[in-house]
C-alpha cells in the first residue's frame, strides 16, 4: 500500500465519523505539497462539500482535526483555503525505509489479475532497426517492466511485417543486381544486406522514373508505370497467390534479416514472449474483411476493391484489400488484433506502442474492430509517441540517410570508452572488464537519453550529451550507483537496523521522503505509460542522495546508530536507483 493509499483510507474515515456520509474514493486527490507550504502531502477538499455542507476551511479544519487525533504518524496540519496539508513524523519517514530495506523488492506491487499485451518495434523486413526503432523498442520494453512492477501480468509482443510491397522492392532490387550476393560473401548483417537492396530499389526506381519523364510521360504516371515497381507489383500477386520460386527467395531474405535482427535485439537486450507474422495474419483478416463485406460493414467499389465508409463517424473512406485483391496493412492489423484476443483471451489492454505519424491508422483500426462487434475493441491502446532526430534533422529510410541501431550503439560503446578511459576508470580493469563496463555505460546513456523524454514529445537525440558524466544521464546516475556499493563496501558488517527515536538532519529527511515515493512512482509510470516519470523520479533521487552525501558525512556521525541509519539510507537509495534503471531496460555497475 503506497502512502497514498494509506492516507486516503484515513481520509475517508474521518469524513465518515465527521460528517456521516462516504466520500468517493476516485474524487480524493493527494499530492505532494508545494515546497512554500508546510506539510508533506496535501488533499483537495472542494470535490466534497457537497457532502459536508460547510465552508472549504470548515470541512479541511474539522478533517484536519480528526486524522491528526486519530493517526499517530500525521503529526499537524495546516488548512489554505479548500486544500488540506498534512505533516508526517519523522519516526514515520524512518519506519519508510526501514520497511524498504527489509523488502529488496520495494515498490513493486502484489500481482494482480490484469494481463496486457504489448507491442513494440515490429519492424519491416526491407531494413535493418534503425534510431526510430530504438526509441520505440526501448519504450515498448520499459513499460513492458514497469507494468510488471506495478503488479500485471505483461505479453511482450511484436507483429514482424514481413510481407507486402517493401519486401518486394528489395527482393526484386536483389534479384536484378545482386548477383547471388549472401550476408556471408558480402561480410554483412543480413539485415543490413537487405536494406541495401532496398535502397538500391528506390535508385533505380528514381532513375526510370526520369528517363520516363524524359520521354514525354506525365510524372505521376511515370511513377506508376516505372517498370521496377510494375516488378515488385507484380512480385506480391504471385507471392499472395504462392508461386513457389518468390515465395522461396522471400523465405531466404527474411531468413537473412531474422538473423540480423537477433543480433541488434540481443545486443540491447530486449526480448519478446510471442512473434506474430504478417504472412499469417493476413490471410484470418482478408477472411474477416470478406464476412465483414458479406454484412454490409465494408463495401465493394466498381473496379473490385474494398473498403469502408468512416464519414459518418468523422473519418474517410479506408481500403481494406486492393482491386487486385491483395492486402493492407489495415488488413493485417484487423487479423493481428483478432488472432492475439483468441491466443490470450484473459487480456484487458492491448497496448500497441507505434509512434504518433500512425494515430489515425489506430483510430480507424479500433474503430472498424468495434463495427465488426468485438467489444475487447474498446480496450486497445495506442502508445502513440512523438519521432525522435538527430540535431542534422530527419532521416529517410528510402534514401539510405538513417541512422542505424547497430552503428548508433557501437558508437555509444566507444564513445563512452574515450570519455570513460580519460577518468582513469579502467586503470585497475583487464581489457574484457573495461569492454564490458564500457557497453553497459554506453547503452545506458543511449537508452536513458530516450527514456527520460516524454514518450508524447518528439524528441532530439544528442549523443554527445546522452554520454556526460553530469546532468540528467545515464553514466550520471551509474556513477551515483557505483558509489554508493563502495560504501557498502567500506561499511563491511554494520548493524543492520535502526531506531525510530533519532535525531534525523533535514537531508537526510529529504532522502527518505523521496526513497518512500518510490512504490508510487511505479503506480503512476504505469498508469501514464511512461518510462520518463521512472527515468526523471531517479534523476531526482539521485541528486537528493548527492546533496545528502555531500553535507552528511556517513562514517562520522555521533553514534553507531547514526551510522548504522545513513548507511541504510545510502544502500536502499542503491537498491532503488538499481531497480528503477531496471524498470528502463538499464544496468548499473558496481565499480566505475
Amino acid at each position: 500500500m503506497t502512502i497514498q493509499d494509506q492516507l486516503q483510507k484515513q481520509f475517508i474515515e474521518a469524513f465518515e465519523h465527521t460528517y456521516q456520509t462516504t466520500p468517493a474514493k476516485e474524487q480524493i486527490t493527494i499530492q505532494k505539497t508545494r515546497k512554500e507550504f508546510k506539510g508533506d502531502f496535501t488533499i483537495n477538499v472542494f470535490p466534497f462539500l457537497r457532502l459536508s455542507k460547510a465552508k472549504p476551511e470548515e470541512t479541511a479544519q474539522a478533517i484536519g482535526e480528526k486524522m491528526v487525533s486519530d493517526v499517530t504518524f500525521i503529526v499537524g496540519y495546516e488548512v489554505i483555503k479548500g486544500f488540506l496539508n498534512l505533516e508526517l513524523s519523522s519516526d514515520f519517514w524512518i519506519d519508510q525505509v526501514s520497511s524498504a530495506f527489509a523488502h529488496p523488492s520495494f515498490g513493486k506491487a502484489e500481482a494482480v489479475e490484469q494481463l496486457s499485451i504489448v507491442e513494440y518495434s515490429s519492424p519491416n523486413t526491407n531494413k535493418p532497426l534503425h534510431l526510430g526503432h530504438l526509441r520505440n523498442i526501448f519504450l515498448g520494453y520499459s513499460i513492458s517492466n514497469i507494468l510488471q512492477a506495478a503488479g500485471q501480468k505483461v505479453v511482450k509482443t511484436q507483429i514482424i511485417n514481413d510481407r507486402g510491397i517493401h519486401i518486394c522492392k528489395s527482393m526484386i532490387a536483389w534479384q536484378r543486381f545482386g548477383n547471388g550476393e549472401t550476408p556471408e560473401s558480402a561480410g554483412m548483417k543480413g539485415d543490413h544486406l537487405v536494406g541495401k537492396y532496398y535502397v538500391i530499389f528506390d535508385q533505380h526506381y528514381k532513375q526510370e522514373i526520369a528517363e520516363l519523364i524524359a520521354n514525354g510521360v506525365e510524372k505521376e504516371q511515370a511513377e506508376k508505370e516505372a517498370p521496377i515497381l510494375l516488378g515488385a507489383q507484380e512480385m506480391l500477386r504471385q507471392w499472395e497467390a504462392g508461386n513457389e520460386e518468390v515465395v522461396e527467395l522471400w523465405k531466404t531474405m527474411n531468413g537473412w534479416v531474422y538473423k540480423g535482427f537477433d543480433a541488434t535485439y540481443n545486443a540491447m537486450g530486449v526480448d519478446f514472449d510471442q512473434l506474430y507474422y504478417e504472412s499469417d495474419t493476413f490471410i484470418l483478416g482478408k477472411k474477416v474483411v470478406e464476412e465483414g463485406l458479406e454484412k454490409g460493414v465494408f463495401f465493394r467499389k466498381e473496379d473490385g476493391s474494398v473498403w469502408i465508409d468512416l464519414t459518418d463517424d468523422g473519418l474517410d473512406e479506408k481500403l481494406l484489400l486492393r482491386k487486385d485483391g491483395t492486402a493492407v496493412y489495415m488488413t493485417q492489423d484487423i487479423g493481428t488484433a483478432i488472432q492475439r484476443f483468441e491466443d490470450f483471451p484473459a487480456v484487458s489492454r492491448m497496448i500497441y506502442t507505434v509512434g504518433n505519424e500512425q494515430d489515425y491508422h489506430f483510430k480507424v483500426l479500433f474503430l472498424i474492430l468495434q463495427k465488426l462487434g468485438y467489444e475487447w475493441a474498446k480496450e486497445c491502446y495506442h502508445l502513440s509517441y512523438g519521432m525522435v532526430e538527430l540535431p542534422e534533422g530527419k532521416m529517410k529510410s528510402r534514401e539510405g540517410t538513417v541512422v542505424d541501431a547497430d552503428d548508433l550503439m557501437k558508437g555509444m560503446v566507444d564513445a563512452a570508452y574515450e570519455e570513460t578511459e580519460q577518468h582513469g576508470t579502467f586503470d585497475d580493469l583487464s581489457k574484457d572488464e573495461a569492454n564490458a563496463l564500457a557497453d553497459m555505460i554506453g547503452k545506458a546513456a543511449l537508452k536513458y537519453f530516450l527514456l527520460k523524454v516524454d514518450p508524447k514529445k518528439k524528441m532530439t537525440f544528442n549523443p554527445k550529451e546522452s554520454i556526460d558524466l553530469n546532468g540528467n544521464t545515464g553514466p550520471f546516475i551509474q556513477y551515483a550507483h557505483a558509489r554508493i556499493k563502495s560504501i557498502e563496501r567500506k561499511a563491511g558488517d554494520w548493524n543492520q537496523s535502526v531506531t525510530s527515536d533519532l535525531a534525523v538532519g533535514e537531508k537526510e529527511l529529504d532522502l527518505a521522503k523521496i526513497i518512500a515515493e518510490y512504490p508510487q512512482v511505479i503506480q503512476d509510470a504505469a498508469k501514464e505509460y511512461s518510462p520518463a516519470v521512472i527515468a526523471n523520479y531517479v534523476y531526482d533521487l539521485v541528486k537528493t542522495y548527492n546533496s545528502f552525501y555531500q553535507s552528511t558525512p556517513i562514517f562520522k556521525a555521533d553514534s553507531e546508530a547514526e551510522i548504522s541509519w545513513r548507511v541504510m539510507l545510502s544502500v536502499v537509495t542503491g537498491r532503488i536507483i538499481a531497480s528503477g534503471m531496471n524498470l528502463l531496460g538499464i544496468q548499473v555497475p558496481e565499480r566505475m
